[in-house]
């Protein structure tokens, strides 16, 4: 066992030097004509009644010693605005299949009580429901996105709920009324059940096709109100889930989902902040390797909806590792630290490519679950390096998609196992052009080489770097705690400069900057 270790650790020393070198990466742009724009619901959130990403986490309710507005934490709400979030999932995942939205409304103290059984067992008190929710996303500007129930929930109850959100009168339109909302809200967005195939009811394809269909005709517009019908798709890999889907039902539905997360091995997914680096250049394949995903089902798509009337909704992705020790493992609450950066700004670099069928993502979760942008204990808050990512790619939303030729050489992950091997770009890069201001994001994966990019500006038609931000840590495993919550943090970028026409930048080992250009 020893000399197998030896030999790893050998392997690794081979691959990845101590003493890095600095390689030259050319990017060309390539602006064409398509005009393909880059949804801002690509920057999307997921949150559900999971561990503490709702209690605790998003709401602690009105009369908490934690400063809050109307039971809404005030330092997340200032921390959600700065990334311009525009969409929001909600209530889950596998939750959302046992939720039933009548215990969640009226006087919380009449509200009844649930077991959360797919998330440890925790007694759920459905004090944050239909109208704390709606308020919420009231609050930030924020698009909801509504996961209704049909793994155990009826067709008259997901009638019900869509009327009683926006309907201006009527039977539930009055209970809502009676409960201190006399305007409708406005809702977009309705997914048809939650990984159908699964926890949502373990349904074939063939039987959530036509399960898809009836529960989406009862879902009614009201007064002027209309819905984009979301079906239920598929996690990863199984293509043929999407084949049946888009047979039986394309002419049923708005957008079709995709579930995709970085996970080595499900068994034992690892530690957030203990890997070594064959771990971290595997993950960042695995990441990558949504594109081939991507690719696949829209082949698929484009088979029966060659003229894209379908969108693509990846509403679950992220990185899922081993929950942190001496907490619940079911409330998946994990650490984040510069690897789950990386991974981040690989996805968006990869989510731009795809934004003609891709239209909104979903990173799972917006607090204290698994990717989570923010990290709350008590009265205390860490922003985490993934919440960087989304800060720094917020100029991005709603961006013109620029493709770009990147001329980067390939760094080989050594393993002894051959579901291991993965092949990760030195340099990811993604640009966007929106109101005459480019914008261009950089990812150097290597954790020993510099690297030096030349960029032509011609095509561009921008001379001027109007500014710049890097996030890096000393170490790759590098992450915010209570003790010290900005270790890893935004900085000024100042390695860039224009000459001759040329974009010239340094990128450290392990970074990601995002530079505007005017």
């Amino acid at each position: 066992m020893k000399n197998k270790y030896l030999c790893l650790i050998c392997a690794i020393v081979v691959f990845f030097p101590i003493f890095g070198k600095t390689i030259e990466v050319n990017i060309i742009p390539m602006p064409n004509d398509s005009q393909q724009v880059v949804a801002p619901e690509i920057y999307g959130q997921f949150a559900e009644h999971l561990g503490r990403c709702i209690y605790g986490g998003i709401w602690v309710g009105e009369d908490s010693d934690i400063p809050n507005t109307k039971g809404y934490r005030n330092d997340v709400i200032e921390a959600f605005r700065e990334l311009q979030i525009p969409v929001l999932r909600w209530p889950g995942g596998c939750f959302a299949d046992e939720y039933h939205w009548v215990d969640g409304i009226g006087p919380k103290e009449n509200r009844p009580k649930m077991i959360n059984s797919n998330w440890g067992g925790t007694v759920e008190d459905n004090s944050f429901g239909t109208h704390e929710f709606f308020d919420f996303c009231e609050l930030l500007g924020i698009e909801p996105y509504l996961s209704l129930n049909v793994g155990s929930g009826t067709v008259e109850e997901m009638a019900k709920w869509i009327e009683y959100i926006t309907a201006v009168d009527g039977p539930q339109a009055k209970i809502r009324k009676e409960n201190g909302r006399e305007k409708p809200w406005k809702l977009k967005y309705v997914g048809i059940g939650n990984e159908s195939w699964g926890c949502g009811g373990n349904f074939t394809p063939e039987e959530y096709s036509n399960v898809y269909r009836r529960y989406q005709t009862y879902a009614r517009d009201f007064d002027g109100n209309k819905l984009y019908k979301i079906a239920s798709g598929a996690s990863d890999y199984d293509f043929n889930w999407t084949d049946v889907l888009m047979k039986n039902a394309k002419n049923y539905m708005k957008g079709l989902s995709l579930h995709y997360y970085s996970v080595w091995n499900w068994d034992d997914k690892g530690s957030a902040t203990d890997f070594s680096p064959e771990l971290y250049y595997y993950t960042l394949g695995k990441a990558l390797e949504i594109d081939s995903v991507i690719n696949h089902h829209v082949q698929i798509m484009d088979k029966y909806d060659p003229d894209k009337k379908v969108d693509m909704i990846l509403d679950e992705w992220g990185t899922w590792w081993n929950v942190e020790p001496g907490t619940n493992p079911g409330h998946l609450y994990q650490q984040n630290t510069m690897r789950d950066a990386m991974v981040a700004a690989l996805s968006f670099n990869t989510f731009h490519k795809h934004a003609d069928r891709l239209k909104m993502t979903n990173i799972a979760q917006i607090a204290n679950v698994l990717q989570s942008m923010v990290l709350t204990n008590g009265d205390k808050i860490v922003l985490t390096p993934t919440y960087y990512i989304f800060k720094m790619y917020v100029p991005h939303q709603g961006g013109t998609y620029i493709p770009l030729d990147i001329q980067t050489p390939l760094k080989k992950v050594p393993s002894e196992r051959k579901d291991f091997e993965r092949q990760v770009p030195i340099v990811s890069a993604t640009a966007t052009e929106k109101d005459g201001v480019v914008t261009l994001s950089f990812a150097n994966t290597s954790l020993e080489d510099k690297v030096k990019v030349l960029i032509p500006l011609e095509s561009l038609k921008v001379g001027k770097i109007k500014e710049g931000e890097i996030l890096k840590g000393e170490n790759i495993s590098d992450f915010n705690d209570f003790d010290m919550p900005e270790k890893v943090n935004l900085q000024p970028f100042k390695d860039s400069h224009i000459k001759n026409g040329i974009l010239e930048l340094e990128l450290p080992e392990a970074s990601i900057v995002t530079l505007r250009l005017v």
